[in-house]
């Protein structure tokens, strides 16, 4: 039995043990999956399904409320669950660690009784990823649901916020774009290798990250054989991205060219980076600086000089691959970064939090 403290509330979080096949004492953690049914809660299943130390009590879902697993997803028919609809009281009862796989606006409604319960969540939404409730009203049109925790909510991105991650009741885990962009370039803008000004990025996303949804512009005769871009002013994904850029450079704003594409793959992010460097920034002094930020990092893949990302080597893993190119005809820094929108970008780094959390080891479910 763990005591856990903090601003929020004192609780007791309980990591119950079991027997596994060999005789051998495990400890597990009960686990409920909030929104199920969507693509992110559908990745969450497969990895925690699968996690030696995770064991899953409830998956929710309104629309398949009453339906086996195995009716909606059919992969998963042995797992033997059953979709309820959501109940903050009846969740708290079965599990330890929630995980809200909820759209913006509805993961509120949930964490607040559940972290009053002594839940600990990890949302997977964009409630919380922000700091000012002001910001949040402008991106997302709607004041936030639960403001006063914005300041206790910690960012899910592992690398840098590992420490932090470890005693969190709260873990607002990062956007898949901003997770493809934050990764290769705050090592550089902590380094003060590059311009702060002057940040340009192009990123593609595979279809499924619109999210499980029928929608015109999603459907296969509009995306196949087609890229395109969209939001290249205020996508929602800008705030969180410049929120973080800002801290990693050590300032209180950071604005950024952010250009996001549509491209007909079902999953998977490619992003490049543009960057003005410093004087003193060289290839050598790019790679130092991303080789101490990732040593040893168990989810990161650096390419070195010259590297250039590929999604195909990264679907289906939480894994980021980062290279980088100096192209000294335009004096500019070119990052090139690949990770799965729905594992590394989004439910694998929420199941890399919870292990963080729970003591486990990080790579538990993941490999």
């Amino acid at each position: 039995m763990t005591i856990y403290i903090s601003g929020f509330r004192q609780y007791v979080f309980v990591v119950r043990a079991s027997e596994n096949g060999k005789g051998h004492r495990v400890n597990t953690v009960r686990i409920a999956i909030l929104g199920a049914s969507g693509y992110s809660g559908e990745e969450l299943l497969r990895l925690l399904l699968r996690h030696p130390q995770a064991t899953i009590r409830c998956i929710t879902s309104r629309q398949n409320a009453g339906q086996p697993v195995g009716k909606v997803f059919p992969r998963f028919a042995e797992a033997r669950l059953t979709f309820s609809a959501p109940d903050a009281a009846e969740i708290a009862k079965q599990a330890d660690v929630a995980f809200l796989a909820l759209p913006h606006g509805t993961a509120a409604e949930y964490a607040l009784p559940l972290l009053r319960a002594g839940v600990r969540i990890i949302d997977i939404s964009a409630d919380f990823r922000l700091k000012d409730a002001g910001i949040y009203k402008k991106y997302y049109r709607a004041e936030h649901p639960a403001p006063e925790l914005l300041k206790t909510a910690v960012y899910g991105l592992p690398e840098r916020y590992r420490e932090q991650i470890r005693d969190a009741q709260l873990v607002a885990c990062p956007g898949c774009y901003p997770t493809s962009i934050l990764l290769p370039t705050c090592p550089l803008l902590a380094a003060r290798l590059v311009q702060t000004s002057g940040i340009a990025v192009a990123s593609l996303s595979g279809v499924s990250g619109a999210g499980r949804k029928v929608e015109l512009p999603y459907i296969f005769p509009e995306c196949s054989e087609s890229v395109r871009a969209y939001s290249v002013t205020g996508h929602r994904h800008l705030p969180e991205i410049e929120q973080e850029l800002a801290a990693a450079a050590g300032l209180t704003e950071v604005a950024i060219t952010f250009i996001p594409h549509l491209v007909p793959v079902n999953r998977g992010i490619h992003t490049t980076v543009i960057l003005e460097p410093l004087p003193g920034c060289t290839a050598a002094a790019v790679g130092e600086a991303l080789q101490k930020a990732y040593a040893g990092e168990p989810f990161i893949r650096l390419l070195g000089q010259g590297g250039l990302a590929d999604t195909k080597h990264v679907t289906f893993t939480n894994m980021c691959e980062i290279g980088y190119v100096v192209d000294e005809h335009a004096g500019r820094i070119l990052l090139s970064s690949a990770i799965d929108n729905l594992t590394k970008g989004a439910a694998g780094q929420a199941v890399q939090c919870m292990n963080i959390m729970c003591g486990y080891a990080e790579s538990a479910g993941l490999l």
